[in-house]
């Protein structure tokens, strides 16, 4: 443990550096075939049904592995796990260019390839979680994560651009060696980072996957404000549903079915979330974490209710924008409260559950959801959810358990 906070403090910023540019490259490369991957989808079939079935094949094995990866998150070398995750994607995304190149072209290729990709994913969640408060200070986190959003972001906005642009010069097949490279490049960059073993994986295990997870869970259990805590984002994510999916539907019923339109709207959410990671990253948030996740939290319930309001586009993506902004005020300090509050050889885990939430939740918001966007306005969804998410903040924000687990963390000792 000593050798761990050790680095922390005398290489921490080289260390996050090549931790950041490593996981930049390959989110970069992976981001853009994705979204390859799913226009091709939508350009060759024009079918509701296998852009359904594409989207599942997309988070069902991360949701399914999470569990599971957060004890290898756990057990293992945390750096080794995220490069074997890359490695893994980039192997299948080869072997699926090379079989289109030698004209095995079948859609359900690309689903399996999506399936492959999502485990991958699954992999790396818990352990990136995880492995941040190994080579990152405490008082640094906040920013460390503000920043790693801002780029996500960014790569949310240029992506798909590049990725349109790429498709219309060349084929899905050469697009797909864009991600084995960037894989490549990432995983060559991670081997340069150096990060001492952590201490459960450092020695012998003596207890079997099931025992390692049911312990998770109990860590889970027995720690109150981890309970409520999960409670929270799972409601929060259903309630998230509306907003976050059916928006482009409700665009092209209310304001017109124009293609700009469409990406008006990612763009300014787009925008909204590098703005906010920035500012997360510079004002740290409130001294107290869930002041910070509750503040965000009816920034965007507001935001929510007034898309179902608004009578002006120009307005709609305004509050597009501001919805944007508040993502990373309530990430950030929700990712950096459990690296801060959960002991190290339990993090991984804690992640993995966070993971099955955050995979799940939103989808099952859609289940509910979506099919009543046909009998009712999708206004009234926005402003009935928004409404609850306003309430379920203020919940949070009184919630006297939340309240003392989110105090600084030097405040505890």
């Amino acid at each position: 443990m000593n050798n761990v906070k050790d680095i922390s403090k005398e290489n921490w910023l080289k260390n996050i550096i090549l931790f950041l540019s490593s996981q930049t490259i390959s989110l970069f490369g992976s981001s853009i075939v994705q979204y390859a991957i799913m226009w091709h989808i939508t350009l060759t079939t024009e079918s509701g049904l296998m852009m359904t079935l594409y989207i599942i094949c997309g988070f069902v094995p991360t949701f399914i592995l999470s569990p599971v990866a957060g004890v290898w998150a756990d057990r293992y070398n945390r750096k080794m796990l995220i490069i074997s995750a890359d490695g893994l994607i980039a192997i299948a995304t080869l072997i699926l260019a090379i079989l289109f190149i030698m004209g095995f072209d079948s859609i359900w290729l690309l689903f399996g390839i999506a399936a492959v990709r999502a485990f991958g994913s699954g992999i790396q969640m818990p352990a990136v979680g995880a492995i941040l408060p190994q080579i990152v200070p405490k008082d640094k986190l906040t920013k460390v994560n503000g920043a790693n959003g801002s780029i996500q972001a960014i790569i949310m906005f240029v992506s798909p651009m590049v990725s349109a642009a790429l498709l219309s010069m060349t084929t899905l097949e050469m697009i797909l060696f864009v991600d084995v490279i960037t894989a490549a490049i990432a995983i060559v960059t991670l081997f340069a980072l150096k990060v001492a073993v952590h201490e459960k994986a450092a020695v012998k295990q003596t207890t079997g996957y099931f025992s390692d997870f049911k312990e998770g869970l109990q860590y889970v259990n027995n720690h109150s404000f981890l309970k409520v805590f999960f409670l929270f984002l799972a409601v929060f994510f259903v309630l998230m549903a509306p907003a976050s999916f059916l928006t482009p539907l409700q665009v092209t019923r209310s304001f017109g079915d124009d293609e700009w339109r469409l990406a008006a709207i990612e763009i300014a959410f787009s925008i909204g979330m590098m703005v906010g990671g920035g500012i997360i990253a510079s004002w740290g948030g409130f001294s107290n974490k869930i002041k910070t996740i509750g503040f965000s939290s009816v920034i965007m319930g507001v935001c929510t209710l007034a898309l179902g309001i608004v009578p002006m586009f120009w307005f709609y993506l305004a509050f597009m924008a501001l919805f944007g902004v508040a993502m990373p005020i309530l990430n950030t300090p929700a990712t950096v409260l459990l690296q801060e509050k959960v002991e190290e050889q339990y993090l991984g885990r804690v992640f993995g559950v966070m993971g099955m939430i955050s995979t799940s939740m939103m989808p099952l918001g859609m289940l509910i959801f979506g099919p009543i966007a046909d009998y009712i306005e999708i206004e009234y969804l926005l402003i009935g959810t928004g409404i609850f998410i306003i309430v379920l903040a203020i919940f949070l924000s009184r919630n006297k358990v939340l309240i003392e687990a989110g105090k600084p963390a030097v405040e505890e000792s």
